[in-house]
């Protein structure tokens, strides 16, 4: 059985710039088709927005709030929010709360620094 915890993994900053654990994918563990992480963000703080070509994603916040761009809409999310980012969407969370923004990154396949594909600030894209 593989348990993972939190505190036993490293941090590294993705391509889009925010800081995440991976607790499980195929670098860690037996897993091959997928990844788990918790990102973070700190107040103020935004991912640079981006999009990935094969992958899909799940974002679950679960401390803090923020604002999530999903190609040309934009809302507020908080604890308990489950965001579903098809591959190819152009997105981005910012955290617009006093503390730090927490969410779990779900990915399918895994996180790939080459699957990562950065886009226009938010205030230059046109949807």
């Amino acid at each position: 059985m593989e348990v993972k915890n939190l505190s036993e993994v490293r941090a590294f900053i993705t391509k889009d710039g925010s800081e995440i654990r991976e607790l499980l994918a195929y670098r860690n563990s037996c897993i091959r088709n997928q990844s788990l992480a918790e990102a973070k963000l700190p107040p103020g703080a935004s991912t640079t927005a981006h999009r990935h070509q094969k992958t899909e994603e799940i974002y679950y916040i679960l401390e803090g709030r923020g604002r999530m761009r999903l190609d040309a809409e934009t809302r507020s999310v908080g604890p308990g929010d489950a965001i579903a980012i098809p591959p190819g969407s152009v997105h981005q969370i910012t955290n617009t709360g006093e503390g730090v923004l927490k969410f779990l990154c779900c990915c399918a396949p895994t996180y790939e620094h080459e699957d990562t594909f950065l886009e226009p600030a938010a205030e230059d894209f046109q949807a």
